[in-house]
């Protein structure tokens, strides 16, 4: 008997050791991972973590300049009632409901890109209002998330929008999701495709990076083509600027192309972001028809003024000559295509 409990206790300690060795390798990775940027090798187009230098000072800059401003600001834009029938038959529609939140209307059904209705992020204030009660979308058929960012990924806004839906994530990050009232969560990998009925939605590169935290950055980033017969509607999520738009824009003939113009001065210094005149060329290489800007005069998350974006972008569509194809939307406004 004495000899069992000795040979189950060295088991059970055998099994401790292992874990603990387990553990401690996985820290050395993470470490390693973060020294050297926080690139991931699955996630070729990432931006490594590490500030560039002289990111205290612009720190100092960006709370002083843009973020303490706000927070004493009023909050600005208006609530609409939008005309959602307005998008029947074999047209397809967006509708802006501010950053990078969109209900896309395609063949008769009602798709949620990164919806987010928080007022707050932390002690980021939402320095306009979202385009439209949460509780006035249509029924909502299909959810997509770009990435976990806190800006995009807005967990209470998710638990309130799931009805048994199912949500298409990037790779790594349907833990976040996966307790909530969604029938399934997809993980998609770069070019994978998911059939909705008539619709097709593909995971597309962008040039950015997924971590929600600091050391999670395994998570997986990207934007969706969505297509049908009826054309299709190009949401980038977050990205820089990087050669693969060309490809993107080979896959589908792109009718509109709902394109990041804000937060290009990152107080770390990384290139996280495109600039307006960036937009403007991604939209180009895209081959896209038309194009709607986002992410922009939201959430104050870059040292430029929240009024330049927009300006910048116009100055830019002018000098292209692309200034009839680009539609600056109001939140809660539809475009229909």
């Amino acid at each position: 008997m004495e000899g069992n409990q000795f040979a189950s206790g060295s088991g059970r300690e055998v099994v401790i050791m292992e874990k603990v060795q387990s553990f401690v390798t996985h820290l050395r990775e993470k470490t390693r991972m973060l020294r050297q940027g926080g690139e991931h090798h699955g996630n070729a187009h990432q931006v490594g973590i590490m500030p560039k230098e002289g990111w205290r000072q612009r720190n100092v800059e960006f709370f002083n300049q843009v973020l303490i401003p706000t927070l004493f600001a009023r909050r600005g834009g208006g609530v609409k009632s939008p005309d959602f029938a307005a998008v029947a038959g074999d047209r397809m529609g967006v509708t802006w409901i501010g950053h990078a939140s969109f209900l896309v209307q395609i063949a008769g059904k009602n798709i949620l890109v990164d919806p987010n209705w928080a007022l707050w992020h932390s002690i980021v204030k939402r320095v306009r209002r979202p385009g439209i009660h949460l509780d006035e979308l249509p029924r909502i058929d299909l959810v997509l998330l770009t990435h976990a960012h806190f800006d995009h990924l807005h967990l209470p806004t998710l638990a309130d929008v799931a009805r048994g839906q199912t949500i298409l994530v990037p790779r790594g990050v349907g833990n976040l999701v996966k307790k909530m009232y969604f029938s399934r969560v997809v993980e998609m990998e770069w070019w994978d495709k998911f059939r909705f009925g008539e619709i097709e939605v593909q995971f597309t590169p962008a040039r950015h990076w997924g971590a929600r935290y600091v050391h999670d950055v395994h998570r997986g980033f990207g934007g969706f083509l969505i297509s049908s017969d009826y054309g299709a509607i190009y949401h980038c999520g977050d990205s820089s600027f990087f050669g693969g738009f060309q490809e993107i824009g080979k896959r589908k003939a792109i009718d509109l192309a709902l394109l990041p113009i804000g937060a290009y001065r990152a107080p770390s210094g990384r290139p996280v972001h495109m600039n307006p005149e960036e937009a403007v060329e991604a939209f180009v290489a895209l081959g896209a028809k038309e194009m709607a800007p986002m992410h922009y005069a939201t959430f104050p998350l870059g040292s430029e003024p929240l009024h330049e974006p927009l300006e910048w972008l116009v100055d830019s569509a002018v000098r292209e000559g692309v200034a009839d194809r680009v539609h600056l939307l109001g939140e809660g406004e539809v475009l229909v295509v």
